[in-house]
């Protein structure tokens, strides 16, 4: 990859070709990722819509439906499907918010928390192991490629959420 050094920006110029190779790479990167959780979830007839919320209600126990609905950015419908099924086998339970009656927060159960450990504990081994291949200043490069690629409002709420 060409950097233009000439001009005070230092921006970064790509072919076409190299974005390719890139957009490939965060394609089979992402089915790595998902692989082994793929593998936990598939005996209990679970997909990622449901890892993904038992990861954001693991993340912040006593988040409200709508706010999951906003992380997520799934339609009412799809999540209540999700949320069924999680409610059904005993992994998440809703509580009624202290201050607003109509509330429901969501948080997971001792088996809740006993399966996200285990998908959890999968991707850390497989991020830790990239990252330490890749160095810090990998590292950080990554991230703030993926925070670039965020959609803005998104990455608001990413940044508020790890307190940045």
């Amino acid at each position: 990859m060409a950097e233009n050094t000439s001009g005070s920006e230092g921006l970064l110029f790509l072919t076409d070709e190299q974005l390719r190779k890139g957009i490939e790479a965060m394609f089979f990167a992402y089915r790595g990722f998902t692989a082994d959780p793929d593998r936990i979830l598939e005996g209990m007839d679970y997909g990622r819509a449901h890892h993904r919320a038992i990861h954001f209600i693991n993340r912040t126990p006593g988040l409200t439906v709508s706010n999951l609905l906003a992380i997520l950015g799934v339609t009412k419908q799809s999540l209540n499907r999700v949320l069924r099924t999680l409610f059904d086998d005993g992994l998440v339970e809703a509580r009624v918010g202290r201050t607003d009656k109509r509330e429901r927060r969501l948080h997971l159960t001792d088996k809740g928390q006993a399966l996200e450990r285990a998908l959890s504990d999968a991707q850390r081994a497989r991020m830790r192991a990239a990252y330490r291949a890749a160095g810090p200043q990998a590292v950080q490069g990554f991230r703030t490629v993926l925070e670039a690629m965020m959609d803005p409002e998104m990455r608001r709420q990413y940044l508020r959420e790890e307190g940045l």
